[in-house]
């Protein structure tokens, strides 16, 4: 089923009078195993989930999504606080842990499906993507332009329930051991002040 979101800001209680912001970011970036394993160790990200957006079929299988056939970008949907971790900071997170250089494609994941993008759920969204695609293309940091597409979010459709949490679920599985553990390691190591407390063991 998609997901549709009008209001960048969603209000919950928290205890008697307590009230919480939070914000909703949806981002592509390669293989959303890899990107979810990531994210979900983040301080201030509420929740994390492996889905499809960006394309012209509802409610598509992982199977269709593969052949290249629905238009859609894997992508990770978070919700997190605002007051913790900011929309830039989780862009300038994102931009360091995948290639947004390589068009519609991230190592050997090759296709559309790969691509690196942005779904802004408002104005304010895209302005700040915007802004952070210019700070990372002036750092150089990657000494090649980002060609990360940054569009308008319409609907997120969460993949099949063994998408789930992948790396945390199956750790011996050759591709989270070849190609998703390196990338966490390296994250862990260049962001372990912004790690939730449980993600330092």
């Amino acid at each position: 089923m998609a997901r549709k979101t009008s209001n960048r800001l969603k209000s919950v209680i928290s205890g008697e009078k307590e009230m919480v912001e939070l914000e909703v970011a949806t981002l592509g970036g390669g293989c959303f195993w890899c990107t979810e394993a990531i994210f979900t160790q983040l301080k201030g990200v509420e929740s994390v989930e492996s889905g499809f957006s960006g394309g012209q079929v509802e409610s598509p299988t992982y199977d269709q999504v593969c052949n290249g056939d629905t238009g859609h970008a894997e992508v990770v949907q978070l919700t997190f606080k605002p007051s913790v971790i900011s929309y830039h900071e989780l862009l300038r997170i994102f931009f360091t842990v995948h290639d947004p250089t390589t068009l519609n494609r991230q190592g050997h994941d090759v296709g559309a499906q790969y691509r690196s993008a942005i779904f802004y759920h408002d104005d304010r969204q895209k302005k700040v993507a915007e802004q952070v695609i210019k700070e990372v293309n002036a750092s150089k940091i990657w000494g090649r332009p980002i060609v990360t597409e940054v569009v308008p979010y319409s609907a997120f459709y969460k993949a099949e329930d063994y998408h789930q949490r992948y790396f945390k679920n199956n750790p011996l599985a050759s591709y989270c051991q070849n190609i998703i553990a390196p990338k966490v390691t390296k994250f862990r190591r260049q962001y372990l002040h912004k790690l939730k407390e449980q993600s330092h063991q």
